[in-house]
């Protein structure tokens, strides 16, 4: 490896994806797209690895997928010169695509030939049919109810539009002029890089321009593996949940992290199986970054200068079981499967904690509440679909910062939109988007404060769904003695006498006047809130975010530093490594973990068709059987 040619070629590929993103970002017809940049433009080498990825626009979680999977599909031989592939289909493709909303495209980038390259794009798009407008119910359950599917296919052959292709995607959607302009945005960027490309093969060769790509993903596996080599030795296990649609019901996940030198695997074995809800994705064989993001967010953190490729992921593996919700088998329903990631996202980060000497962060809020609006546009006649808003709560506390309010680390990306273009594009009226008073989680490290809306429907109907909610019963927890974080909450026209707590939010029909009031969690607080310095504390409660009582009783904080003193200089509760909240210490007293997973254990080995009826089943058994379950327990009780 030349290193100063590395370095030279990683900067050139950096800044050609940066600018190709840019085009397609610029260009962009959907709010969702343009607004909220849930998009991306890149490039990819020969085994489907990116190499040039954005950073400063469009969705950057990506970075470790793998492209190679949906370019076996066609088959690398019968590629030539202006092909475009087009995807949609999560059970093709080799995890590439987790869920249908998300299009992609693939274009082969040729030199003298050869393919030497694969520009690769993708949108989520607003509309692609099914049962409701936006295409996602969060309790749909079989992926036929999630809107046109299409196998890897081709969009373009040399150049050329495949009309039929096209207008049997558009025929299924609700808003197909927009889909198509957002399309074309992408394809402006995959050319662009096309362009680039052919620039620098004639500026350094062909060759070089081959060795380079592969030089800078090595870079990045080299200083990847350095990351690694700082954990601690060991195995490590957390465990987290997610919120069922039937009342109190939950739904488990274990993660177990085992780190060797410079190399580190995530196991997922233990997990629920998948469910019918559209909570559900999929991860393959390959080491998939849905399933270990915290690792490859922290190794950019402690590597700064670590080159933003696929390499990242060359010393991590993972699994997860076919038929586990997060390694999900056809038909399942996956349109919400986000909010899914975010809680492997905190069963790994509780990992990760454990394999750091002194901890790493608290859970943030653990939810991304996209709201879907459709509701008939008076001028046309025609029914609008719109993707408006992201609504996301604070990151957990870290060790050394409080966690960001309003904003959570797996869905970081993502921009809020302009309430004018809300506006203007539904009917609805933004009323109020702030942070909530008095919701961060104490810590000395505080965690991110949770954000309030309130919208109000002008038009004369509006049917609102909302993806990502979750930790409406289950908090974040918080770590070394900080608090966990506030829960959810949504209401429907608050204060008033039709006032009616709604909970998760599935389809929802809003009359003329109506107000959906919804609060997110917060995150998760980090250390013992009585050694957090008290001007933090006393300037929070100036800004209106605390009050003088809350100060008191969270922080052991007075008007003066004497007062303080007195107050934090009672006996403090010994911090434990992870509070929990009382919702979950309350399912955990009755079903430990290892009791969980041995439920999960035994689910899966039943039929698929099967799974989901025997661990609800078993579940409500053993539930009311006296005290804590027991592994034993699930293995002697009779099959349902």
């Amino acid at each position: 490896m030349d290193p100063v040619r590395t370095e030279v070629m990683r900067n050139r590929f950096a800044a050609i994806a940066e600018e190709a993103s840019n085009v397609a970002y610029r260009t962009a017809y959907t709010t969702f797209v343009k607004q909220t940049q849930d998009y991306q433009v890149a490039l990819a080498s020969l085994d489907g690895e990116f190499f040039a990825y954005p950073m400063r626009a469009g969705v950057t979680s990506s970075v470790c997928q793998n492209v190679r999977g949906l370019v076996d599909e066609i088959g690398l031989d019968t590629l030539k010169p202006g092909d475009i592939v087009i995807t949609n289909d999560p059970f093709s493709g080799d995890a590439l695509c987790t869920h249908t909303m998300d299009i992609h495209l693939l274009r082969p980038v040729f030199r003298d030939g050869r393919i030497i390259a694969f520009a690769w794009a993708f949108i989520h798009a607003s509309d692609i049919g099914g049962a409701v407008p936006g295409s996602i119910s969060p309790t749909s359950y079989e992926v036929f109810q999630e809107g046109v599917r299409i196998r890897p296919a081709l969009l373009y052959r040399e150049g050329e539009l495949n009309a039929q292709l096209w207008h049997f995607f558009a025929d299924n959607s609700r808003i197909p002029e927009l889909i198509w302009g957002d399309l074309q945005a992408m394809l402006a960027g995959l050319a662009l890089l096309d362009t680039r490309m052919q620039e620098l093969c004639a500026r350094y060769g062909t060759a070089a321009l081959r060795d380079s790509i592969a030089d800078v993903i090595a870079l990045s596996e080299l200083k990847a593996r350095q990351a690694i080599a700082r954990l601690t030795d060991g195995s490590y296990e957390f465990s987290d949940y997610l919120e069922a649609y039937n009342g109190d019901g939950h739904i488990f996940l274990h993660a177990r992290m085992t780190v060797a030198g410079d190399s580190l695997a995530v196991d997922f074995s233990g997990s629920d199986p998948q469910v019918r809800y559209a909570l559900n994705f999929v991860t393959g064989e390959r080491a998939h970054p849905f399933l270990c993001m915290p690792v490859i967010n922290w190794i950019q953190t402690v590597e700064p200068t670590i080159p933003v490729t696929g390499g990242i992921i060359r010393p991590i593996r993972t699994h997860a079981p076919k038929g586990t919700l997060m390694n999900a088998e056809f038909p399942a329903a996956m349109g919400n499967r986000w909010v899914a990631v975010m809680r492997v996202y905190d069963a790994v980060l509780g990992c990760l904690n454990q394999a750091l000497p002194g901890g790493l962060a608290a859970a943030g809020s653990g939810q991304a509440g996209i709201i879907s609006v459709a509701a008939v546009d008076a001028r046309t006649g025609r029914r609008h679909v719109s993707v408006v808003e992201p609504f996301i709560g604070g990151s957990g506390g870290r060790q050394g910062a409080d966690g960001v309010d309003g904003i959570d680390q797996p869905v970081a990306f993502l921009r809020s939109a302009p309430a004018e273009v809300v506006e203007v594009e539904t009917s609805l009226v933004l009323r109020s988007f702030r942070f909530e008073p008095g919701s961060a989680a104490p810590g000395r490290h505080r965690g991110g404060y949770a954000m309030r809306i309130e919208l109000e429907n002008r038009g004369l109907a509006a049917t609102v769904t909302v993806r990502g909610l979750d930790r409406f019963r289950v908090q974040p927890w918080g770590v070394a003695g900080g608090a966990c974080g506030s829960a959810a909450s949504a209401v429907l026209n608050p204060g008033t006498p039709e006032e009616r707590d709604i909970g998760k939010i599935d389809v929802l029909e809003m009359r003329r006047g109506d107000v959906l009031r919804m609060i997110t969690p917060s995150g998760g607080g980090f250390g013992d809130p009585f050694t957090r310095d008290p001007a933090l504390v006393l300037s929070e409660v100036a800004d209106g975010l605390l009050t003088a009582e809350q100060a008191r009783a969270q922080y052991g904080v007075a008007g003066d530093a004497e007062a303080t003193a007195a107050l934090r200089a009672g006996p403090r509760p010994p911090p434990g490594s992870f509070s929990l909240g009382p919702a979950r210490t309350a399912l955990e007293a009755k079903w430990p973990p290892a009791a969980s997973m041995a439920l999960a254990t035994r689910a899966m080995a039943a039929p698929a068709a099967l799974r989901a009826h025997i661990l609800a089943a078993l579940r409500a058994d053993l539930a009311c059987t006296d005290g804590s379950v027991t592994p034993a327990a699930v293995a002697a009780a009779p099959d349902p």
